[in-house]
């Protein structure tokens, strides 16, 4: 490992001094990051970094036209929406203009987690019942309720969830279908109603489980049978990332109940949503209020707005698809000469490079990020590179990310103990 210098050991004191423990830090040589723009992170000493990581800047790091129009919006109004205005009208119907007919009304949070919580109610309250289904790499979000539906923290699971073993490996779509009845009967054989089934939609956290496509249509087509809904979590396969259909649902040919999403609808800035069916909607919105003062502000309207824009008139989805598929042919390709790629995974955008081992991926992590590329890794077992470079990344950027791999790789077998 570098050692790192004296105004990263500066701020890194002084962030320890004041945070609270529960922080954590990308790399075992922390970047301290100060600007960002498009697909690149520049640290205090000027270095910049090829950033393959982070899904939420969406369209690229400090975009112009949503940097202005969020100021515009911010220097002329910022309410909520308990007034009539404009932007959360207009943002609703050209959300709903992305989604099948039947999804048909939209509620506006500010995060992710805020809007699979929502869902859990919504799901509670039109069904009657309390039982969920999430895989088992799952993660959902941060309220205590979403972290016993999230076992990628290792935290307890919580009441009524039953955990179905992600679809990795399954060449036949009906097979997680049977996994999903099971925890169907074993919820009944506890006296507990079905609710839902919670689904990642790319299965990002479960290590990127792209194919077969149609994988989720039995177990949807199972849940449904047992009287229960199916939420689509699309905050990290949503807006196109896939190349080749804005929401990751749409890839399996069904129609989710209920929809959410987070913050790269905004570029970053806090705002998220629920979409589902109104009959859905309409049994908690009669027994209960929900209100949530910045949800749909004016100002995170305007930086959504902007979001969506840009993804259509920059063409981001097929940049998404386009560049995607020059990843994982080239992924492929060092898959054939480096023997601790065991599997390479993805759509579009998000791609998952499995190792064979937690600790390879660690290295290979860390020697990328000493390199100047930046990605994370995901799984289980944490030994699967996750690649989810913004939208707007181009081709001679791919091409740096996967020379930086394949040398990271070469390094990483020449340092291996097990070669002697």
């Amino acid at each position: 490992m570098n050692t790192p210098d004296n105004s990263i050991q500066s701020a890194l004191a002084r962030r320890q001094r004041v945070l609270a423990p529960t922080y954590r830090l990308f790399y075992d040589d922390p970047i301290h990051v100060v600007r960002a723009e498009g697909v690149w992170m520049y640290d205090a000493d000027g270095r910049r970094y090829l950033d393959c990581y982070n899904n939420v800047p969406v369209v690229g790091h400090s975009h112009s036209e949503v940097v202005a129009r969020i100021a515009d919006q911010a220097a002329r109004l910022n309410t909520h929406t308990r007034y009539v205005t404009d932007g959360p009208v207009e943002l609703a119907e050209r959300l709903l203009g992305t989604v099948p007919a039947q999804i048909d009304c939209v509620t506006f949070t500010c995060t992710g987690s805020e809007s699979n919580d929502l869902a859990l109610r919504i799901c509670k309250a039109a069904t009657g019942g309390t039982g969920f289904i999430v895989t088992n790499g799952a993660y959902h979000g941060t309220t205590e309720t979403l972290t016993g539906m999230s076992p990628v923290t290792g935290a307890p699971t919580g009441p009524g969830v039953q955990v179905v073993e992600a679809p990795l490996g399954l060449r036949n779509p009906d097979e997680f279908g049977v996994r999903v009845r099971a925890c169907i009967d074993a919820m009944r054989l506890g006296g507990v109603k079905p609710a839902a089934l919670l689904v990642d939609t790319i299965f990002g956290s479960d290590g990127v489980i792209s194919h077969p496509p149609g994988l989720l249509k039995p177990a949807v087509e199972a849940i449904h049978a047992a009287g229960g809904l199916f939420v689509a979590d699309e905050v990290q396969p949503g807006f196109g990332r896939t190349g080749d259909c804005m929401w990751g649902f749409q890839r399996h040919g069904v129609i989710p109940d209920v929809v959410t999403m987070g913050k790269p609808m905004g570029n970053g800035h806090p705002v998220a949503a629920l979409l589902a069916r109104r009959e859905v909607m309409r049994e908690f919105a009669t027994r209960y209020r929900y209100f949530n003062t910045f949800g749909g502000n004016t100002v995170s309207c305007a930086a959504a707005l902007a979001v969506l824009d840009i993804i259509e008139r920059e063409r981001l989805m097929e940049n998404a698809r386009q560049v995607g598929d020059f990843l994982m042919m080239s992924l492929r390709d060092l898959a054939a000469r480096h023997s601790m790629i065991q599997d390479v995974r993805g759509a579009g955008l998000f791609i998952g490079v499995q190792l064979d081992s937690k600790e390879r991926a660690t290295r290979v992590v860390n020697g990328l990020r000493n390199r100047g590329v930046l990605i994370g890794s995901s799984g289980l077992g944490f030994d699967t590179l996750k690649i989810r470079p913004p939208l707007v990344v181009r081709r001679a950027e791919a091409e740096l990310l996967v020379e930086a791999l394949d040398r990271t790789l070469i390094e990483a077998e020449l340092r291996d103990p097990r070669k002697g």
